[in-house]
């Protein structure tokens, strides 16, 4: 009897030891179901992740927010955004961009992939006063209600530079722009040469835009090739304004046939106190052929001793547990 207790105990050690040991990590993807082009962002000593609802555009009506204090464990905090909140968004609420500005925080989408300026829609702001919503409509209408420089308004992230001035950086159907925030969020400011937007489209770009300062240097990443195809993938350049010039680098996330196709329109989370890199990502699992079957996942990013990004190993198992306090 004594034998067999403490093989029950050696098993049940085993087992216990290796729950311990996958909980120590995120696994990809980092939370059930089908979402993409995933916003991430740190919010009071959390995590949060903002991505699209990847379903049939009449079907994407809302979206969900995810929180996390280590990477591994993740809340779902569903629809922190729903088009009751926003009367003239229809549907294809698309890719959501998010700042916290003066204690409140504004979401900014995509919505009724309009084909030209005779539809209704395009890229609109929503606040908040916390993280999880729910959020309501900011403006009343679009923000960008347009095509300008041939930049469908969609798939917007907001960046704020070093003086303090934010920009919103948008664009599909393979032009990008950016303009001027106003400080209220409401309205575009125009450059002092009196244009309002000023399209810096880098050779490959096709959509998805992103961009970050690393040792005084921009880096603007974007998402090239077929959102529905196996070689969607991010590619970037480095510049020293936010206007650019942005010449080509290179890719540095894409496919890897033995694990996932489609990686691509990303995010990128720093841990500014141990100074860790993440990038946050949609793929499509090799079981799937479905456009809109993409999951969220997260890899570990770094840079080489010149400051270039090197190429991101895609893996199942993601990332260590890592808490920001």
């Amino acid at each position: 009897m004594k034998s067999l207790n403490s093989l029950l105990l050696v098993l049940l050690t085993g087992i216990s030891g290796a729950f311990a040991q996958q909980a120590t990590t995120s696994g990809n993807p980092i939370f059930k179901g089908w979402y993409a082009d995933p916003e991430s962002a740190v919010f009071n000593k959390q995590y949060w992740v903002y991505p699209t609802y990847s379903a049939p555009y009449k079907e994407q009506v809302f979206l969900d927010a995810f929180s996390s204090k280590d990477l591994v464990s993740w809340e779902k905090h569903p629809h922190v955004l729903d088009t009751a909140a926003v009367k003239w968004a229809k549907k294809a609420i698309w890719a959501p961009a998010i700042v916290e500005k003066d204690k409140r925080y504004f979401l900014f989408f995509g919505a009724n992939d309009i084909q030209s300026d005779k539809e209704s829609g395009g890229i609109g702001v929503a606040v908040a006063d916390r993280p999880e919503g729910p959020y309501k409509d900011h403006i009343g209408k679009p923000l960008i209600d347009s095509f300008h420089n041939g930049a469908q308004p969609i798939d917007q992230f907001v960046f704020k530079d070093k003086d303090g001035q934010y920009y919103i950086i948008y664009g599909g159907w393979q032009h990008c722009n950016v303009a001027r925030l106003s400080n209220d969020f409401k309205t575009l400011v125009p450059f002092k040469d009196g244009t309002t937007y000023k399209e810096i489209t880098p050779e490959g770009y096709v959509e998805g835009p992103y961009m970050f300062v690393r040792n005084g240097k921009y880096y603007f990443m974007w998402s090239e090739g077929g959102w529905t195809g196996p070689d969607y993938s991010v590619a970037y350049a480095i510049a020293d304004s936010p206007m650019g010039p942005f010449k080509r680098i290179g890719k540095i996330l894409k496919q890897d046939p033995k694990i996932a196709t489609g990686a691509g329109h990303h995010s990128v989370i720093h841990n500014k106190k141990k100074d860790l890199w993440y990038i946050v990502y949609h793929r499509r699992p090799l079981t799937e052929t479905n456009g809109n079957h993409r999951e969220t996942c997260i890899d570990v990013m770094s840079f080489d001793k010149d400051g270039l990004i090197k190429p991101v190993v895609i893996t199942k198992e993601g990332v260590k547990a890592q808490r920001l306090d």
